[in-house]
């Protein structure tokens, strides 16, 4: 292994946690000595629980063993191989998942069907036995099974036993969003089953998760509007639960959980632009999540009070002016120790005028460890300033990051926004960004700590199928102009702008190469 590799390495687990790194050996280890059975009969004389859909899923069970997930649809023609792998780790993820059992107009015994076939190949059980997918079919089982009043011991059984593994298994070594859905699920297995010893543990890892994830303005600490909506559908879906369900009606759980809701429905309206979609910002993606007008339907059904919020705390800011949103990032790129979803755009942002986006983030397309995920997550793929072709924080390995860029300065006043941060330190570059606004304008000031031989680029990604021209040094877009002070040269390349898993348009993004200082004055 080459020194370059290993200070890689240690850049990155450096900001691990204790609980992470006891966890991965004691896993790794555990499955060495001993094979652990997690066969155990379930409670007795359980009664159904109530549950009912407020929202569905899209369709991704087309018909008779087709499916389509991340914009790939597949035929098993003959039997289902729930270890398919031919379209990577996620598509099989999904395939696991069943979210398809919730979908809108899904018969119950298609659904029937599907848990057997599923449960025929238990066995066989590759990537679905991970925890992970574990408890989302878990939840997926549980919401069919009581939606459509099926009482089954077979399927029971193997519900109970993936449950054990869950909990014997919970993602300590990886914490973050992966944890909290393991206690989701949970929670849903305690109230399906009356189970005291699982609920006793859902309860104790929401409540020390949810407290320590969502941040003081109410966003998720990953930073990825995405996952936020999905985590916000999950705490719903478990207040919802308790609603319908009096077996621990009574319990402070309750009023736990819609406080915490009513703080991520708030940041989310504040982040949602006024034509329903989100920024598309650390591994948000397109058709994956319930949109943001959904949950606030879900939320109002459960009366849980919400409002726009002032952010802060999330690092991110939305400026909403009579005819145009701009929505920055001023903040470090997620918690240290979970920054899987974190992309190196510090300072990016994304522009709506009328509606209609115009300068965008590109995006994710892919989970693949491949170049075209190393691009998406790099500063080039972004709104922002790349100096000497580095990337601010050192994304790799298709999840992690090394070094990070750090806010050093950050300093806010009326209608401006300047902060500093330190990502280009190692190269010896500190990078200073304003931002300025009024009814009709926004402007950009970039400064660079010393020069830089014309080696910084300043990025701005047009939304596919823009019209500009570029005249005199100005670029025109529709009603909209940008003009560049300190510019060295204007140059225009094609970009693969993200619209969903796997889907991708061609666009154009306009790079500005500068020395030290450059100022971007867009007119609206």
């Amino acid at each position: 292994m080459d020194i370059n590799r290993v200070k890689l390495l240690l850049n990155t687990v450096k900001y691990l946690r204790f609980i992470q790194v006891y966890y991965r050996f004691y896993y790794f280890f555990r499955a060495k000595v001993r094979s652990k059975n997690y066969k155990k009969k379930p409670p007795k004389n359980i009664h159904n629980i109530q549950w009912k859909n407020v929202v569905r899923h899209s369709n991704t069970f087309l018909s008779h063993n087709t499916f389509s997930f991340l914009n790939i649809q597949h035929d098993f023609l003959e039997k289902i191989d729930w270890n398919y792998n031919g379209y990577g780790k996620l598509w099989t993820y999904n395939l696991n998942y069943f979210d398809f059992l919730n979908q809108k107009e899904f018969n119950q015994e298609d659904g029937i069907g599907l848990i057997n076939n599923y449960i025929s190949s238990n066995k066989f059980l590759k990537d679905g036995k991970e925890p992970y997918p574990i408890s989302l079919r878990a939840i997926n089982w549980v919401k069919f099974l009581s939606e459509h009043k099926v009482k089954d011991e077979k399927i029971d059984q193997i519900l109970y036993n993936d449950y054990q593994v869950l909990l014997n298994n919970l993602e300590y070594h990886l914490l973050g969003n992966h944890l909290l859905e393991n206690a989701f699920s949970l929670f849903f297995g305690a109230y399906y089953f009356q189970d005291e010893g699982i609920y006793k543990k859902a309860k104790r890892v929401l409540v020390s998760q949810l407290n320590e994830q969502i941040l003081k303005d109410g966003g998720h600490f990953e930073l990825s509007p995405m996952y936020h909506q999905i985590l916000l559908n999950r705490l719903l879906d478990c207040i919802q639960l308790i609603q319908l369900n009096n077996w621990k009606n009574n319990d402070d759980i309750k009023c736990f959980l819609i406080e915490k809701a009513s703080q991520m429905l708030s940041w989310l309206t504040s982040v949602t632009y006024k034509n329903g979609e989100i920024p598309m910002v650390n591994d948000s993606a397109v058709g994956i999540a319930l949109s943001s007008k959904e949950l606030f339907h879900y939320g109002s059904k459960l009366n849980i009070p919400f409002e726009e919020v002032k952010l802060f705390d999330s690092g991110y800011r939305k400026i909403i002016a009579k005819n145009y949103e701009f929505f920055i990032d001023v903040g470090n790129i997620g918690v240290d120790y979970q920054p899987a979803h974190a992309h190196s755009d510090t300072f990016s942002f994304e522009l709506i005028y009328k509606g209609t986006p115009v300068i965008v983030d590109t995006g994710t397309s892919t989970y693949e460890k491949d170049d075209r995920r190393q691009l998406e997550r790099g500063t080039s793929s972004h709104n922002t300033v790349q100096i000497e072709s580095s990337n601010q924080s050192q994304v790799w390995g298709g999840f992690r990051v090394a070094k990070r860029a750090r806010i050093k300065e950050l300093s806010e006043s009326g209608n401006k926004i300047s902060a500093t941060h330190n990502g280009y330190q190692p190269i010896g570059y500190l990078h200073t960004r304003s931002f300025q606004w009024d009814e009709d304008f926004v402007e950009i000031k970039d400064k660079i700590s010393k020069p830089t031989n014309n080696k910084a680029e300043a990025f701005f990604h047009l939304e596919a199928g823009t019209d500009f021209e570029i005249k005199k040094g100005k670029v025109f877009i529709g009603d909209i102009n940008l003009e560049f002070e300190g510019a060295s040269s204007i140059e225009v390349k094609k970009y693969h702008l993200a619209k969903g898993f796997n889907k991708t348009k061609d666009a154009q993004k306009i790079i500005i190469t500068f020395d030290q200082y450059l100022v971007t004055k867009i007119s609206l």
